[in-house]
């Protein structure tokens, strides 16, 4: 009777692991149909735009890629009347020279007058100390609304931070544009663009951790702005 009792619990306890195990394939299969649209979701939710009203300027970061799609992005915006001037911000690569003049020359290309681009040169080495330059710059000016322009990944991380640098007075908003290395829709077929997202969650967690007191201008951000190019009297 006793045995009977035991090879009983052994079939009962098989039949348990049996459907436990099936149930994990079933998920795991599930999972593995919808893994498209899951990342689609996960990209499609981390690009952002904020609603775009008229500013006093467009802040173009650095770090363009090949294509110059943040530039071709300002200007769109300056050709809608978004802002009267486009600030070409770029990291020093030369004493004289760095990718503030390549964003240039991109707007003008893109159709920006010369006169309406304020080259921005700066040796800052990451996102927020770009920030922190431009938030100097603009206390300078006088402005009291931006939009930054940036890539369209980079724009949820961007946000964050100019919304914690920038003084509370100099409203900041966040315009995103296309990436011909990154398709928020099939991002995970390309190597270079899972790159980028894994980057970008990584490099988020380093700005939240180094933004969790808030921020400050220090002292290396404070020699770090500069101008590349005498600011045009019209848009003092």
């Amino acid at each position: 009777m006793r045995k009977q009792r035991l090879d009983e619990g052994q079939r009962g306890g098989i039949f348990v692991n049996l459907v436990v195990l099936l149930s994990i394939v079933v998920s795991c299969a599930a999972l593995y149909l919808v893994r498209h649209p899951v990342f689609r979701f996960a990209a499609e939710s981390w690009v952002i735009e904020d609603p775009l009203d008229k500013a006093d300027a467009l802040l173009v970061l650095s770090g363009d890629n090949f294509y110059g799609d943040r530039a071709t992005r300002a200007a769109e915006l300056f050709r809608e009347g978004k802002a009267p001037v486009v600030v070409a911000s770029g990291k020093r690569l030369r004493p004289n020279a760095g990718t503030a003049e390549l964003t240039e020359h991109d707007l003008v290309e893109r159709g920006v007058p010369k006169e309406k681009i304020l080259r921005f040169a700066h040796d800052a080495d990451s996102t927020r100390e770009e920030a922190e330059a431009l938030a100097k710059l603009a206390r300078t000016k006088k402005w009291r609304r931006v939009i930054v322009v940036t890539s369209n990944y980079h724009t949820r991380r961007a946000r964050y931070i100019f919304g914690r640098v920038f003084p509370p007075d100099i409203e900041t908003r966040v315009a995103s544009a296309r990436d011909g290395d990154f398709d928020p829709e099939r991002w995970w077929e390309k190597r270079i663009s899972t790159k980028v997202l894994m980057r970008e969650f990584a490099a988020m967690v380093v700005a939240m951790w180094e933004l969790r007191h808030g921020s400050r201008i220090n002292e290396k951000t404070q020699g770090i702005v500069g101008l590349g190019a005498p600011i045009p009297q019209s848009l003092v």
